[in-house]
């Protein structure tokens, strides 16, 4: 009797094996890949990201007003400053879950391919995200970020660390990225699979890294801009080699023209609407559009930090929306500028970290700037002319700081770090705001952190300082 049970019992797992590798069969897509493909997992995790960089909550509800290029006209707390510990979800979610992850997929594809061009590229992509989320956190996981099989809960990173590390990946991939190798990649959005381009977005990145830490470590900034002259690294040299998403049509959009498909809630800010009013700005009508209804000035800025009765009383059709430019959706994303990378060199020369000219690149940074919207000739020069334009050798950060600040418009997350760097322009803050007459200088960190990773997240506050949008972070020194 023991026999024949067993003989049944060998039956049967040797059905169930054989079911189950028939199941196994049937269960393969012959139409999907096995293995994810890099191409397609590049196209797909760029696009999320450069989405989420430029969207909603980091963009648009909250860094472009804190830069006050934006200002909301209705449903205005986030204009005064009122969040929660849910309101700045979106980037640190997407950044983790689905860019970094992606991005290390690409890594971890690129070297079982021996490509090291998607590597390389992948690299730099991940830095930036990283660098993202520490300019807007401050302390956040690095070294065991995207490693979940190793860390559940990954530890936080002092933000020094992070510049550091990512300085260190991105020379990485600044060795791994060469356009001679024959290791073609394909899926890739921003260069068009060109990796000459990307080995000058990395070291455009690095060079923008090198300033962010310019006033906490000069040495350390100064040494990285020498490594890459050292290693005869160009950097974006036109407009035409900007670091940016080129979008489509529905449903390939921009976030933000998609956004005002069915939203109506913002408006350009007062703040550099009278700015270019000041200056003559020929930029004016490309950041802004006309009001609805005929004003005496045309276009019409909100003052950022309005109440809800306040922006109504002024009212939808008598104040200005951003500018067609920006709610055309085909209108890019803007990575990195060519513009932005002259002021960083004209920055670097102000410092004293290379020899080169730095009142000739400012110069050349805001014609760039023009230039980015098909704007030049002799309004441009009479521009630059003007006695608040002038390059201030003996104040370089406000005469950098503010056109810096112009140009950058519509680039939230990097306008406010850049203010936040630089301390110009000088903006104030409403009296309707909740931070005692502040502005914004972090993101508080997800309330998820605090119940899936509460011990480290607790040790990131202890070591920073109180989760608040008013503690500085290490960067910001003054």
């Amino acid at each position: 009797m023991k026999n024949k049970k067993l003989y049944i019992f060998a039956i049967l797992a040797l059905a169930f094996s054989s079911c189950k590798k028939e199941l196994d069969e049937v269960n393969i897509n012959p139409n999907a890949p096995e293995v994810a493909q890099p191409d397609y997992l590049l196209t797909g995790t760029t696009k999320t990201t450069v989405d989420t960089y430029w969207g909603v909550a980091n963009n648009m509800n909250s860094s472009l007003l804190f830069a006050q290029h934006w200002a909301k006209v209705q449903y205005t707390e986030e204009d005064r400053f009122i969040f929660s510990n849910s309101s700045f979800t979106s980037l640190w979610s997407t950044g983790y879950a689905q860019s970094i992850a992606g991005f290390n997929k690409i890594i971890e594809l690129g070297d079982a391919q021996g490509n090291t061009n998607y590597k390389g590229v992948a690299l730099v992509l991940r830095s930036w995200v990283f660098l993202l989320l520490t300019d807007a956190y401050g302390d956040i996981p690095y070294s065991q970020a995207g490693k979940i099989k190793q860390f559940v809960t990954p530890v936080y990173d002092k933000q020094k660390d992070v510049y550091y590390g990512i300085l260190n990946d991105l020379k990485t991939a600044q060795a791994a990225l060469d356009p001679a190798s024959g290791k073609v990649i394909a899926g890739d959005v921003i260069y068009g699979n060109n990796i000459a381009s990307w080995k000058k977005f990395a070291n455009s990145l690095r060079l923008r890294i090198a300033l962010r830490i310019a006033d906490k470590d000069a040495t350390k900034a100064k040494q990285v801009i020498d490594e890459i002259q050292a290693e005869g690294g160009a950097y974006i040299s036109s407009n035409s080699e900007n670091a940016q998403l080129k979008y489509d049509v529905s449903p390939q959009q921009n976030p933000v023209a998609a956004s005002f498909e069915t939203r109506n809630d913002y408006r350009i800010s007062k703040t550099i609407v009278d700015k270019l009013f000041a200056l003559n700005d020929l930029r004016l009508p490309v950041y802004a559009s006309k009001t609805e209804n005929a004003t005496a000035q045309t276009y019409v800025g909100i003052p950022n930090g309005s109440t809800n009765s306040e922006a109504s009383a002024i009212g939808l059709a008598n104040s200005s929306k951003p500018g067609t430019y920006f709610l055309d959706a085909k209108a890019p994303a803007v990575i990195f500028s060519y513009a932005e990378l002259l002021f960083d060199r004209a920055e670097a020369a102000a410092r004293g970290f290379t020899t080169e000219n730095a009142e000739d690149l400012y110069k050349q940074a805001i014609r760039a700037s023009f230039a980015q919207y098909n704007i030049s000739g002799t309004a441009v020069d009479s521009y630059i002319s003007q006695t608040a334009v002038v390059y201030d050798a003996a104040n370089f950060k406000k005469s950098i700081g503010e056109q810096k600040w112009i140009a950058l418009f519509g680039q939230g997350l990097e306008a406010w770090t850049e203010r936040r760097r630089l301390d110009y322009p000088q903006l104030t803050a409403s009296v309707n705001t909740v931070l005692n007459g502040q502005i914004p200088v972090r993101f508080i960190y997800p309330g998820t952190e605090q119940s899936l990773n509460g011990q480290n997240y607790k040790n990131a506050v202890s070591s920073q300082g109180a989760d608040l949008l008013t503690t500085k972070l290490w960067f910001d020194a003054f």
